[in-house]
């Protein structure tokens, strides 16, 4: 049996007139345990329903075993599944088939020359067969407008660090 996965009630409009951030789903996950001497995640990660429980190792090229998963794949998974998601639905809304789209993200961690500490750098390549680039551009921007992820990286992420009493 083929179940037809029902489609979120999500809309590409600026229908929001609200004064503050407007939350439509939340998660957690916690991540414990691990070697942490050498600064970089290791341990156990586990969200609050259950779904994600796995361990984060170092990987070999930062000297790591890479006998698990690393907080750079979970970035990269996160921000290809979700710019997936806002082209699929630029897509539909042109009367398109998304089906055929696949995103890739590769995602590098290194020295920022800036301060001398870490960063992050992204690149996303879109696969997109039957659909010509003059088609596709503008759909590739309005999905970059609309991904919460393209957004965090643009134009940063309001974050709040505080300790647990």
């Amino acid at each position: 049996m083929n179940d037809q996965i029902k489609l979120p009630n999500l809309s590409t409009d600026k229908d929001f007139d609200g004064d503050s951030f407007s939350p439509i789903y939340s998660t957690t996950v916690t991540v414990s345990g691990g070697m942490a001497g050498h600064g970089r995640a290791s341990g156990i990660a586990r969200s609050d329903d259950g779904a994600l429980d796995l361990s984060l190792r170092m990987p070999a090229e930062l000297g790591g075993d890479g006998q698990g998963t690393n907080p750079e794949q979970l970035f990269a998974a996160s921000f290809a599944a979700c710019f997936h998601g806002a082209l699929s639905l630029v897509a539909r809304q042109e009367a398109l088939d998304p089906a055929a789209i696949s995103v890739e993200a590769t995602v590098a961690f290194g020295r920022d020359p800036g301060d001398g500490g870490y960063l992050l750098r992204v690149d996303l390549v879109v696969k997109w067969p039957g659909v010509t680039p003059e088609i596709a551009a503008p759909l590739l921007e309005k999905a970059d407008a609309l991904c919460p992820y393209a957004k965090m990286a643009s134009q940063g992420t309001p974050t709040t660090i505080t300790l647990a009493p």
